[in-house]
């Protein structure tokens, strides 16, 4: 059996294969992912393979400090062709993971390039790439067109002003590029930024965020301005959700304590939190978005990674020990029926809650294996699980979750074939008639996220 064999990667059975067939070209609609808006629209490409496999991605770094690499040749400032050798001589060491897979999907896919990378072919899989990087056809934009990119939604701050958004109507051909509104800043009121973030709201809505009811106000202001540019979700990381019936008044006062740089009580960051909650439920009930939830993150864990590179930087943990469905109590009974939840979890012991508060409410759907849990390994455990306990024709679908645009294509693949082998099996073993999975393929594959995001 050969490394990434078209015929069986991943394909343990024929008709999972069979099943794969029906939902490879099927075009990508990816409704969470971190590309950048202004390298898709500049359309400018990149200098070499680096640029495109390590600049930007934490999973690279983590695996690279994991073997040793000095940080200087990772996020430092040493030259590309010497982070790309660097990494090149520790990816053998990486096998098994899906950054080893995602990396070699790449480069078969994207540059037709079949060589394991290791320090004996760094040089010319750096040559040869470089080479093709070079090719019009390698840019951003014709790039996503080539992976059949129907759809894509960034991360954006609530305070966006989304002019890359307004110039990619026009300048991306072929791609349908949203924006997200991504409610972190906003409801995060303990963390240090949240003051700026009031302030450069106040900037970007000309409403006086002083008080809370201009803070509120703003707050919809820059949610109906992303309703206007086709945004159709948001999404809101949380530890552990904090859902309780709380009166404006008390969170105003909170706002105002927060304000006077004085400290704030767990309780009050808590309610807080589960009032802004509630606020930005009813905005997406009423423009009728989908309400995305990224549960259980310790953000920004290990302290040096943090203060020497800042957040996203790859020392960010899985939180196990959180009460996901007392938390959440409140909130699912206050929306019931009222638009569409999504919700994502790090650690799979949080599977069976997720999933059985799937099973309880019609619009509650389990969101794609997050972060940790997007390999393989990741993706099998939870598709099975989700299609024993709740319907599998509920599952939300793919997202990319990337940072570089050119493992878009990779990160689908590898879930389409997952869906087909797990649906596959079922098969083979007499749980399904072929001509149903195929449809239960597809559906999951392409139709479900279509229809869940209205796009």
């Amino acid at each position: 059996m050969s490394f990434l064999d078209d015929e069986t990667y991943l394909l343990e059975t024929e008709a999972a294969r069979d099943l794969y067939e029906t939902i490879e070209d099927r075009p990508i609609l990816d409704p969470h992912n971190h590309a950048d808006i202004v390298e898709i629209v500049e359309n400018d490409g990149w200098s070499d393979i680096w640029a495109v496999q390590g600049a930007t991605d934490h999973y690279v770094w983590s695996m690279m400090r994991k073997r040793g690499v000095d940080e200087e040749l990772i996020t430092g400032d040493a030259p590309n062709r010497e982070k790309w050798d660097a990494f090149a001589e520790v990816v053998p060491e990486m096998a098994g993971n899906p950054v080893y897979e995602w990396l070699h999907l790449d480069l078969k896919r994207r540059f037709g390039i079949d060589q394991p990378v290791s320090a004996e072919t760094a040089d010319e899989i750096w040559t040869e790439t470089k080479a093709q990087l070079e090719a019009d056809d390698m840019r951003p934009q014709e790039l996503l067109r080539e992976m059949n990119v129907e759809t894509l939604a960034t991360t954006d701050n609530p305070t966006s002003q989304l002019e890359y958004h307004e110039r990619a109507v026009d300048e991306v051909a072929g791609v349908d590029v949203r924006p997200t509104w991504r409610a972190d800043p906003a409801v995060n009121v303990q963390q240090s930024g949240f003051l700026d973030f009031a302030d450069d709201l106040a900037d970007a809505t000309e409403h006086d965020t002083g008080d809370f009811a201009g803070y509120l106000d703003a707050l919809e202001a820059t949610h109906e301005y992303f309703d206007d540019h086709g945004c159709a979700a948001s999404d809101l990381g949380v530890l552990e959700p904090v859902s309780r019936p709380v009166s404006e008044e008390r969170a105003a006062a909170v706002y105002a304590k927060r304000r006077a740089g004085e400290s704030l009580s767990e309780r009050e960051i808590g309610d807080f939190q589960a009032f802004l909650l509630e606020f930005i439920g009813d905005l997406n009930s009423e423009a009728g978005w989908v309400t995305q939830l990224h549960i259980g993150a310790l953000r920004d864990y290990r302290e040096e990674l943090y203060d020497d590179l800042g957040a996203a930087s790859g020392g960010d943990v899985s939180m196990g020990d959180l009460n996901i469905a007392e938390g959440l109590d409140y909130y699912l009974d206050r929306f019931d029926g009222a638009g569409e939840i999504i919700l994502y979890c790090v650690d799979p012991s949080h599977y069976p809650t997720l999933t059985t508060l799937a099973r309880a409410y019609s619009d509650v759907s389990v969101g794609p294996a997050w972060w940790f849990n997007d390999s393989p390994f990741g993706m099998d455990h939870q598709l099975d699980y989700v299609g024993s306990v709740d319907l599998l024709a509920n599952h939300a679908g793919m997202v990319s979750d990337s940072r570089k645009l050119l493992s878009f294509d990779s990160r689908f693949e590898m879930f389409r074939r997952t869906l087909a082998n797990v649906v596959g099996k079922k098969v083979e073993r007499g749980q399904i008639p072929l001509d149903v999975a195929e449809d239960l393929v597809d559906h999951v594959a392409y139709e479900r996220p279509k229809e869940l995001y209205g796009f």
